[in-house]
């Protein structure tokens, strides 16, 4: 509820702030302008049309990217030479912004969904895999032991031990990965678009820009608020509750 009641003050104050100063609905349309133009969007079925091409394209793109951090987490915390292999990639690719691979991307994998999947894969690869090692090196070396004891080791000593143990930072890891995921989706979709159908919520945003259509610039910038909204305070909070709350661990890691 207090979470709402900002919102809500946020909305009144855009409102108040636009009407009163007079600004031009083509710089800054009021807040009552474009959540008309989000409800229109919404039941013409162009806003859910234009998000669900866009999270589909993310979240294969994250799947890809976790399930490479894995691989090589894994690799690091195992053996010698994939902890320096891992510490390498990290450090020439992490500070890479993954827009500026975009142009590769069309060259390689040409105008489509397959380019914006490889910039996402790259934009989530990094910070999951450098939250995850983080996680898996922090475990105690008591409970590695008693793995070891147990006869676990490879993948079985990660995924019934490390993981579980390094849990908080790997939800970290994810966090981060998606917020990273959406700056790149919708930057990647707004420069470079995609070909016909296959267009998500930054070519939206760019079609309606071109056409001076401001309210709805803004109802494609808050659909995107409201999916990180959702996904943070309903999925991320039910899956801390579930695991680490539940296990009594704490989430503050980074």
């Amino acid at each position: 509820m207090r979470k709402a009641a900002v919102v809500l003050a946020l909305l009144i104050v855009w409102e108040a702030g636009t009407r009163l100063f007079a600004v031009s609905p083509l710089l800054f349309p009021p807040a009552s302008a474009v959540l008309l133009a989000f409800a229109r969007a919404v039941a013409s079925g162009e806003i859910p049309g234009y998000a669900g091409q866009s999270l589909k394209v993310l979240l294969t793109g994250m799947a890809i990217g976790a399930g490479i951090a894995l691989v090589l987490t894994t690799l690091a915390v195992t053996t010698r030479l994939g902890a320096e292999i891992l510490e390498t990639l990290t450090s020439m690719f992490n500070p890479l912004p993954a827009i500026a691979l975009m142009p590769l991307a069309l060259l390689w994998f040409g105008l489509g969904i397959n380019a914006v999947v490889f910039v996402i894969v790259h934009s989530t690869l990094w910070p999951m895999s450098l939250n995850t090692y983080t996680g898996f090196v922090t475990v105690p070396p008591t409970l590695k032991r008693v793995g070891q004891n147990l006869g676990l080791s490879g993948w079985r000593l990660v995924t019934g031990i490390l993981l579980p143990a390094a849990f908080p930072y790997i939800l970290s890891g994810i966090k981060i990965g998606w917020a990273f995921a959406w700056r790149t989706i919708i930057a990647a979709e707004m420069v470079f678009g995609v070909a016909g159908s296959q267009g998500g919520l930054g070519w939206f945003i760019y079609q309606n820009r071109f056409e001076m259509n401001t309210d709805l610039v803004f109802a494609g910038l808050l659909t995107v608020i409201l999916i990180g909204l959702l996904v943070e305070n309903l999925f991320f909070r039910w899956l801390e509750r579930r695991t680490v709350l539940r296990w009594g661990m704490s989430t503050m890691h980074s």
